[in-house]
């Protein structure tokens, strides 16, 4: 088989790592906190990121200042909240872009390799601005009743609590990372062994 047919392959099966490892991960750091606090984003789940039980304390610290409650089992049993419907499809979407990969694979045109790099780009995006707006809702819409409000001392606007969607910020006494995690860098990894693939995979004749 050619080398640029084993990439792509390869490439593509490594994705199957978004099924056993988180995407995005969110780290809490604070004095009161001797352990900090992680919040692990999978493709169908939230997980403990530091320490057992983290999700629900950073849960229970977001109610405190009038956060949605995070979609957890617990929280959806009681009807708190409903789970994320990006839970459902993600994991379907990256079954198809496996299948589809390895279907290119064995195929070998040049063409679809880069299309389907290019469609893992646009998905990707998407995937991105959704994590976002996801971080956008849970920081401005806050519960004009919670437990501890802070207004801002020039507007007296109640203050967003909006964590980063990369790298660093201070919320109150918190600092927050946010920052990918290993299926992320599966991905990374994944996209360059399709670049090179369609790099090296022989020119197609084009018919007039």
């Amino acid at each position: 088989m050619r080398k640029d047919k084993i990439l792509m392959i390869v490439g593509s099966l490594l994705m199957l790592a978004l099924f056993s490892y988180p995407l995005w991960k969110i780290t809490l750091v604070a004095p009161q906190y001797p352990e900090p606090l992680g919040l692990n984003i999978h493709i169908d789940k939230l997980t403990d990121g530091v320490q057992f039980n983290d999700v629900n304390n950073i849960d229970l610290l977001n109610h405190y200042i009038g956060m949605h409650h995070l979609p957890t089992e617990v929280n959806i049993k009681k009807g708190a909240v409903e789970a994320f419907p990006e839970f459902t499809y993600m994991p379907i979407i990256v079954g198809i872009m496996i299948v589809l990969g390895v279907v290119v694979g064995f195929l070998g045109r040049k063409k679809l390799y880069i299309a389907w790099l290019g469609l893992l780009a646009v998905l990707g995006t998407l995937g991105m601005y959704d994590f976002y707006a996801w971080l956008q809702k849970y920081g401005n819409e806050l519960d004009p009743n919670a437990i501890l409000k802070m207004t801002d001392p020039k507007t007296g606007e109640v203050m967003a609590y909006n964590p980063p969607i990369f790298g660093y910020k201070k919320l109150l006494n918190f600092e927050v990372y946010s920052y990918p995690s290993e299926s992320a860098y599966f991905l990374i990894v994944a996209a360059l062994l399709v670049a090179i693939a369609w790099y090296i995979a022989p020119k197609e004749n084009v018919k007039l």
